[in-house]
């Protein structure tokens, strides 16, 4: 049952909620956009664990390719840059963003990360949590992805561990 009924509300006024069930979860995973299906072959070669898309803009004459990317625990993509950057909007679960060199970035709801040309990261959901964030394409004309190495168990570990 729902703590409040805001909540049903909000997601009717957005189109409905996905509600997605794991073995390792206690209760569904709600998010206000579609979870889309399992990343195709040429994505998922680029991520530890079981990543989903769904593609939320269709018109290709506004220059401004969305996606709803959902992430299962622990799932997380490999090192990478886009040459004309990235925006990711986290709306649901709790994730990590990470720049190369730099500490990791736990994400919530309503988090924003701006990513430069570039700039090599990785994101994705906790070890105990899904994850779902928009990701805004800047730049489409020109933006490509390079794909780097994996963020292994051991860096993971190390970029998801609270520190006091």
């Amino acid at each position: 049952m729902k703590k409040t009924i805001l909540i049903p509300l909000l997601l009717l006024a957005f189109g409905g909620c996905t509600h997605n069930t794991s073995a390792t979860m206690e209760r569904p995973f709600e998010q206000i956009f579609p979870q889309g299906e399992k990343l195709p072959e040429q994505f998922s070669q680029y991520f530890i664990g079981q990543a989903y898309l769904a593609r939320l803009t269709a018109d290709t004459t506004l220059n401004c390719p969305i996606a709803n990317v959902t992430f299962e625990p622990g799932c997380r993509n490999n090192w990478h840059s886009h040459t004309g950057g990235q925006i990711l909007v986290a709306t649901a679960g709790r994730g990590y963003y990470q720049e190369q060199g730099k500490p990791a970035r736990e994400l919530h709801p309503g988090d924003v990360v701006e990513i430069p040309a570039d700039v090599i990261h990785w994101h994705g959901a906790a070890p105990d949590s899904w994850f779902s964030h928009l990701a805004i394409e800047a730049n489409p004309q020109t933006n490509r992805n390079t794909w780097l190495g994996p963020v292994d168990d051991e860096q993971y570990a190390e970029a998801t561990t609270a520190r006091d």
